[in-house]
Order: C-alpha cells, then sequence, then structure tokens
C-alpha cells in the first residue's frame, strides 16, 4: 500500500467511524501508531483533518455531510474532546442517556464507544448516525423540524415524546451561562426542547466551555439549581472558579487524565 493510499484507507475509517483513536487506526491498517501519527500531521497540513486528543477528525471538506456542523465541531475541538472524555466517565453499559445536538455532545459520543447497551435519545442527528454504530444501542431519534444546518430535530412532536420518557442522565450544553441565569440558549426551538428534556430527567449535566461563562442569551433553559454537575475546560478563571464555588454548583476542570471524584 503506498502512502497516498494508506491515507486514504485511513480517512475512510474516520468518515465510518469518528471514534476511532491512533491504536485502533494503526492495528486496522497493520501499521505503527507512529505511522498513523505521521499521517495525521501530514493530513493536517493538507486541511484534510483535524487533531484531536487521542485521535482525529475529518475536516469540513473531507466530511461533507454537514459542513455548518463541522465548523461548529472544530472549534476548540481538544476542549470539547477533553470534557466528552470526562463527562463519559458517568455513563455506565445500560444507561438511558439524552444528549442534545451540541458539538461538545458529540464529543462525549465519540468518547462513549465503548459502552454497550445504551438507550440514547437525541435530536442530533450526527449524534444519532454515531451511536448508532453499536448495534447493541437503542438511539431513538427525536423527530420534528429539521434545523436549517440540517444538524437537529426540534419542535412541538420532539417535546411531545420527550414528555413520554424517563431519562436517567441528560447531557445539554448552551450558547451562554451565568451563575444569574444558569444555562441559556439564543435559538428559542432549541432552548424549549432542552427545557423539556432537563425536566424528564433524574440528573441534569452541563457541557460548556470557558468561553460561554459571563454570556448570557435569549432563553434560559436551566436553572443553576438544577445542574447536577458541570463540566468545563482548563480555560476557566480563577474569577469564574470562585462564582461556581459561592453558588454552589458542582464542576470538573477537564484536562488530560482528569478522573471524577467517586
Amino acid at each position: 500500500m503506498t502512502t497516498y493510499e494508506r491515507r486514504q484507507s485511513l480517512m475512510d475509517l474516520l468518515r465510518k467511524q469518528p471514534g476511532l483513536r491512533v491504536p485502533e487506526i494503526a492495528l486496522s491498517l497493520g501499521v505503527s501508531e507512529g505511522t498513523v501519527r505521521n499521517d495525521f500531521n501530514a493530513l493536517e497540513e493538507d486541511g484534510h483533518l483535524t487533531r484531536v486528543h487521542g485521535g482525529a477528525v475529518l475536516s469540513v471538506s473531507s466530511n461533507p455531510s454537514n459542513s455548518e456542523f463541522g465548523i461548529r465541531h472544530q472549534e476548540r475541538s481538544q476542549e470539547k474532546n477533553l470534557i466528552g472524555q470526562v463527562a463519559a466517565q458517568l455513563v455506565s453499559d445500560g444507561d438511558s442517556i439524552l444528549l442534545d445536538a451540541s458539538s461538545t455532545a458529540y464529543y462525549l459520543a465519540l468518547n462513549l464507544k465503548e459502552r454497550s447497551r445504551l438507550r440514547v435519545v437525541t435530536n442530533g442527528i450526527e449524534i444519532a448516525r454515531l451511536l448508532a454504530h453499536n448495534t447493541s444501542n437503542t438511539v431513538i431519534l427525536i423527530g420534528g423540524v429539521v434545523s436549517a444546518d440540517g444538524s437537529s430535530l426540534t419542535g412541538l412532536l420532539s417535546e411531545q415524546i420527550i414528555d413520554e420518557l424517563r431519562i436517567q442522565k441528560a447531557f445539554v450544553s448552551c450558547s451562554g451561562f451565568s451563575v444569574e441565569s444558569g444555562l441559556t440558549e439564543v435559538h428559542l426551538e432549541e432552548a424549549q426542547l432542552k427545557r423539556k428534556a432537563i425536566e424528564s430527567a433524574r440528573q441534569v449535566f452541563a457541557l460548556v466551555d470557558s468561553r460561554k461563562f459571563g454570556h448570557e442569551d435569549l432563553t434560559p433553559i436551566a436553572r443553576p439549581l438544577q445542574i447536577t454537575h458541570l463540566f468545563t475546560d482548563s480555560d476557566i478563571s480563577d474569577e469564574w472558579k470562585a462564582k461556581l464555588q459561592l453558588a454552589n454548583i458542582p464542576f470538573t476542570i477537564c484536562k488530560e487524565q482528569a478522573v471524577l471524584p467517586k
């Protein structure tokens, strides 16, 4: 196999199984992990993919399924992947979970590939597609109106479905966060659906990258008291750490090798 053929095969693997990591790709292609990393570096330089912790994700031009979602997917990809890695520790085999359609929740989904028998409820088309690869999972894609970027479904039908469900753990992101208003969302339809999801869930886990702190958007979706635990990245300021502590919001700063306290 030539270098070109190997790199095309690597990209095909990432299209089919976006959560694959370096050791798995090396085994699948029959090459060393060092070769895979060199291929990653070369493909990243050519704009075909973006490196993330432990692996890589395809660039928008190489992954045509949803270009607008792909742009959000690449923004702060390392931070989002670390949030996904740590939050994934809360998910056990057989859990019933809800994931919103956010790009951060997609990174959480990438880190659930070792789990089995999950019962997943989501309005995220890309998330549903990803988790359905594991045939032991039951994935419920909530019906409704397709968003303009083609990445999610919202509307009254989605909300009615959620009303009938009881979710163990809901993982939701937001477009803004403050200790006064909690999680807020710029899109009204997304906000309505997320509020329904939070009402139906026993536990609510917020996936909030640090750039969203201090920004309030149009519609609140979860009050601070409704948040079971908040996950953020290591760029959070000392000021915001103190604010979260004063507001009694449990939080974890996600970094490499971070482990949740028992």
